[in-house]
């Protein structure tokens, strides 16, 4: 990495590489401190600080301690520390995954202005809204290759996602009406703390109903997670109530995640390496954790192999799942097929509640379009699915309400066709709240 930065390239990395105990100043200073008693590299760093917010309106408070600035400024230091590093080729690898609207259009206003000043930008990403929006040229990879190379200007969506894929995609799926039902899953004054004893969520309430798609947006890192946890069993709550088909879950009177999973609440995690799949396991395995004690699948200790491989083979070929061997190891398959294989699991135990984190995280155009029809349809056979994700489009395209998430509060619940880009955005980044119906 040395020898890139002295060749003039940077790189701001999708999990930035920064001291969060540490200031602007020492993290943007790192590596050039100019001496022992750092007089030289403080001055030239605060001059650095001082030229690019003039530049390129990078204005960032030099003393602000990494940890307490909101996630936008701290792309925007990583930024700063390539330029001073000299880079001539900034490469950035899916940086919009943790802003906000109003945050990614100010990084693409930075971006068109070093842009202006000569530097090379290289922008990795799967956002296609984002490659029209701000690139000259664009190449597309699929399986490890080069596919196809194109002006911007002369592509479209549609061209490119055919490209990614191999086939015509869907870019958006019809979502039609819904046709709710009872309530299966209602959260009232949900209060939780981390093991380090901060709060990460406070008093959340919400129901979801049968037939629908309750939609939870906000930028990652924002209490959706732990959110997802408590309700699935994995993280005790402090005060407020769960209720799940009528039983209700407290600090005093907690389930775990196995006697939830017996209800038919199925949930697909955000990390699928994580939580999802035991990556060293086949998929005929991992098609059944969870629910390897049932006896479709052996008596006793024993597995019946055959069942389970064919069990598995069907829900590969329903979900298509490629390659479709049982015998493969997980960690074998793509990001999409694993993702693919956590659902087909999942949903294979016809769920009367859905739990649902990040389902097309790391994944293709093609897989996410698969991925979409399988909720949709799941909502309009009864189910009640909870859907946190990070992409604002993804949250407005399949959602029938939606509730915003920021520092572990709900900012509101808005009917479907009230959510705009812009009104979500701006309760994403916390700035005003909605009144919930």
């Amino acid at each position: 990495s040395a020898d890139a930065i002295s060749l003039g390239i940077g790189m701001v990395h999708q999990h930035f590489m920064l001291v969060s105990n540490m200031t602007v100043l020492e993290n943007v200073m790192l590596g050039s401190e100019g001496g022992p008693l750092l007089r030289t590299g403080k001055r030239e760093t605060l001059n650095t600080l001082e030229k690019l917010a003039d530049d390129y309106g990078m204005e960032v408070d030099a003393d602000a301690v990494i940890a307490d600035l909101p996630v936008g400024t701290r792309q925007r230091v990583e930024i700063i520390k390539a330029i001073k590093g000299g880079a001539r080729i900034l490469i950035l690898d899916e940086p919009t995954g943790v802003l906000t609207p109003g945050e990614a259009d100010k990084l693409f206003e930075v971006l068109k202005a070093l842009q202006r000043n000569g530097v090379t930008v290289l922008l990795i990403t799967h956002k296609l809204d984002e490659i029209m929006a701000i690139t000259d040229t664009v190449s597309v990879m699929r399986h490890g290759e080069i596919v196809g190379h194109r002006r911007t200007a002369d592509t479209s969506p549609a061209e490119l996602a055919r490209l990614m894929v191999g086939r015509d995609v869907l870019l958006s799926v019809d979502r039609g009406s819904a046709q709710p039902g009872e309530v299966l899953l209602e959260v009232s004054g949900l209060s939780c703390t981390s093991s380090r004893g901060s709060k990460v969520l406070s008093d959340i309430s919400f129901d979801v109903r049968s037939g629908e798609i309750f939609g939870i947006a906000g930028v990652s890192g924002n209490g959706q997670t732990e959110l997802l946890e408590v309700i699935a069993g994995m993280r005790k709550l402090e005060a407020g109530s769960v209720t799940l088909l009528g039983e209700t879950i407290t600090a005093s009177a907690p389930k775990t995640p196995a006697q939830i999973r017996d209800m038919r609440i199925a949930h697909i995690p955000e990390d699928r390496h994580q939580f999802g799949l035991i990556l060293s396991f086949d998929a005929k395995g991992n098609a059944i954790l969870g629910y390897h004690k049932s006896a479709d699948y052996g008596s006793g200790y024993f597995l019946d192999e055959t069942a389970v491989a064919t069990h598995c083979s069907k829900l590969m070929s329903d979900h298509d799942v490629r390659p479709g061997n049982p015998a493969l190891l997980a960690r074998n398959f793509s990001g999409g097929n694993q993702q693919k294989l956590v659902i087909a699991r999942e949903t294979d135990i016809n769920p009367k509640i859905l739990i649902v984190g990040q389902p097309t995280r790391g994944v293709d155009v093609g897989a996410i379009e698969f991925i979409h029809r399988q909720l949709l349809a799941l909502r309009d056979a009864g189910c009640a699915i909870l859907l946190v994700s990070a992409e604002l489009d993804e949250i407005i395209g399949l959602s029938d309400r939606i509730m915003v998430m920021n520092s572990g509060r709900q900012m509101g619940i808005l009917e479907s066709a009230e959510a705009g880009r812009d009104r979500l955005g701006t309760m994403m980044a916390g700035i005003a709240e909605a009144a919930t119906p």
